[in-house]
């Protein structure tokens, strides 16, 4: 409670002027009270000193100070309490991470439930939820390669990004189709170069064989090693064949490709591993694996919205409200 009260800054401060009702509010009422005193004269009050005195007595300027009190709470409600904005920065442990995730329309093989692209996405989010104190962005490729987001420690906003990732885009030839992994690992690469992290590494998820694209997944993995980017590859479908969606409905079989010599390659090459993944279960060994990486100290700021911190006064409020009228109308009530 004492933290919300050395946290909390008033919207409207200048409704506190209204506070200064009060002091008229006092005198009359230490006015009106002297005048309602009876008064009677006698020659000798020495008789009257032990006479017991009334709890009344003791209670009967107290619905004056409750009716102080519920001025005040309005008036500090009228004033709008908010919890401050700030702003912190703290240092966390973890590691720089890219993830590059092929989206070419070989993607929609429903060989995974409801189709490769979206269990990714659900991979992807356990990944996530596992590294909370990690930079983490998000490169997507098929026949060319774009990022979707750049390294962030707000995984919510990375998650949002990727939630609006499908295969469209290639289907409806807003980028070429295709299976770029050279291109793939070369923009992350770009994000990844110049960080100042310890650790640096590429999660390379992809069904197919480089068919497309500017630089050979080779190339690629040279340059990542020269820049100190370990990169994971995993190969992401089922042995054998695997249904597709055809555009005018149904499914039809087809093989899957997926070039593990090439990955296994790149992986080596840069002090990664290569995983094959048929299921989702079978990515833990991805997790346990980079979790051995040397972590490395960087800076978060973090910010804290305001919120309305009303509440509390209003309650109080309520109930100082409910013990004026008790005290008036039923402890203290006077005959007529």
């Amino acid at each position: 409670m004492a933290y919300i009260f050395v946290n909390m800054e008033f919207k409207n401060p200048y409704f506190f002027l209204l506070l200064l009702v009060l002091i008229p509010y006092i005198v009359w009422y230490v006015l009106k009270f002297k005048k309602s005193l009876p008064s009677l004269k006698v020659p000798d009050t020495t008789k009257y000193t032990n006479t017991p005195k009334s709890f009344r007595l003791y209670l009967m300027h107290l619905p004056f100070l409750l009716r102080c009190v519920l001025i005040f709470l309005v008036v500090c409600i009228l004033a709008r309490p908010q919890s401050k904005h700030s702003w912190s920065n703290t240092d966390v442990e973890g590691i720089d991470i890219m993830l590059a995730v092929d989206v070419s329309t070989s993607m929609l093989a429903q060989d995974f439930k409801p189709n490769r692209v979206e269990a990714l996405k659900e991979i992807a989010k356990k990944f996530i939820d596992k590294r909370p104190n990690d930079n983490i962005g998000l490169s997507m490729f098929a026949g060319e390669a774009y990022t979707q987001c750049p390294l962030t420690a707000d995984h919510a906003v990375l998650m949002n990004l990727y939630n609006s990732v499908d295969c469209n885009m290639a289907a409806r030839g807003i980028i070429d189709d295709g299976t770029a992994i050279g291109d793939g690992i070369m923009n992350a690469i770009l994000r990844l170069k110049d960080s100042e992290a310890k650790s640096k590494v590429i999660i390379l998820l992809t069904d197919g064989v480089n068919n497309s694209g500017n630089i050979s997944p080779l190339t690629a993995a040279e340059i990542a090693k020269k820049y100190g980017i370990r990169i994971y590859t995993i190969g992401i479908g089922r042995n054998g064949m695997a249904p597709y969606p055809l555009p005018t409905g149904g499914t039809a079989m087809l093989p899957v490709e997926i070039d593990e010599e090439t990955m296994t390659k790149i992986s080596t090459e840069t002090g990664g591993q290569y995983f094959r993944a048929q299921e989702n279960s079978e990515l833990d060994a991805v997790y346990q694996d980079i979790d051995k990486l040397e972590r490395t100290k960087f800076s978060v700021k973090q910010f804290s919205r305001r919120n309305e911190l009303f509440e509390p006064f209003a309650l109080a409020a309520l109930i100082v409200f409910l013990l004026e009228i008790i005290l008036r109308t039923i402890v203290l009530k006077r005959m007529p």
